[in-house]
């Protein structure tokens, strides 16, 4: 059996398989290595995470996430070697790998991460051979929910979005320019508060305003941290909720800067399900 983890902050998509088919999707909350002991991130597997795969042991264990540096890698492994004892194969990466794995395969490629955040990297098939640090959603982020979102609610309250999605705004998500200030500048994860705007902005991309924040947002990410890779002639593949989300805006932004789009997916989990099946 293979367990495959997607990590975020604030959630872990836990996959287990067997032959190359699922036998069964769990979540957990999220699991950060820079952010979590070790102790905090047994007592989240031990508690939520073994109850559910109900004693099923995998044989190889394959953790992708936020905050997989190589300094903390270290102690993920070995939280997740008491966990699981019968495994002879634990490994631990980076979101931005598993991203590169699942879209490309074992092929050259180029990998986006689209969603509350940004990233993208350039891909030899094994490794990341370039990657245009994002900067986060403050200093960039360009392509994100966060930046796409602040960028809406910038346009909506300083007049260049039209007075009806202003009114169906203020209508719909009951905020005001006070709340939006407050839940920004005073509240904790204002990049995901800022994200949470994109259901709004996707209602109502039929609006030309609306839907030029959308693609001149996804030509800012492109032009900003893909085209320093040079490589045109690659297809991107993208992981995440925006880029699924908003994929015809994203391909019009690729078509704008000269680039094309392959796939794109929500999750990694299926692509990396595709490439561990293969390598096995």
């Amino acid at each position: 059996m293979i367990l495959i983890a997607d990590s975020g902050s604030t959630k872990t998509d836990w996959l287990l398989a067997e032959g190359g088919d699922v036998v069964m999707r769990v979540a957990t909350q999220g699991i950060n290595p820079y952010h979590q002991t070790a102790d905090e991130i047994h007592n989240i597997m031990s508690g939520e995470l073994l109850p559910q795969l109900g004693g099923q042991q995998p044989g190889m264990v394959f953790f992708y996430g936020s905050g997989c540096r190589d300094e903390v890698v270290g102690t993920l492994v070995g939280v997740l070697a008491q966990v699981f004892p019968q495994a002879n194969t634990i490994e631990v990466h980076g979101d931005l790998l598993g991203a590169a794995r699942s879209v490309c395969g074992g092929r050259e490629g180029i990998a986006c991460i689209l969603g509350t955040g940004a990233n993208s990297c350039l891909y030899d098939g094994n490794a990341i051979v370039m990657n245009t640090p994002p900067l986060g959603y403050i200093l960039g982020d360009e392509g994100s929910g966060a930046v796409l979102c602040r960028n809406f609610v910038n346009a909506l309250f300083k007049g260049r979005l039209s007075v009806s999605v202003r009114d169906a705004f203020f209508a719909e998500s009951g905020l005001t320019l006070d709340g939006i200030i407050h839940r920004v500048y005073r509240e904790p994860m204002a990049n995901r508060f800022l994200a949470s705007l994109s259901p709004f902005i996707h209602s109502h991309i039929a609006d030309a305003g609306v839907r030029g924040i959308v693609v001149d947002n996804f030509r800012c990410f492109l032009r900003n941290n893909v085209a320093c890779y040079n490589r045109p002639d690659i297809p991107l593949g993208v992981v995440g909720s925006i880029g699924y989300v908003y994929k015809e805006e994203l391909v019009e932004a690729a078509e704008a800067e000269g680039m094309t789009v392959g796939r794109v997916v929500r999750s990694p989990l299926e692509g990396l399900l595709r490439f561990h099946t293969a390598a096995c």
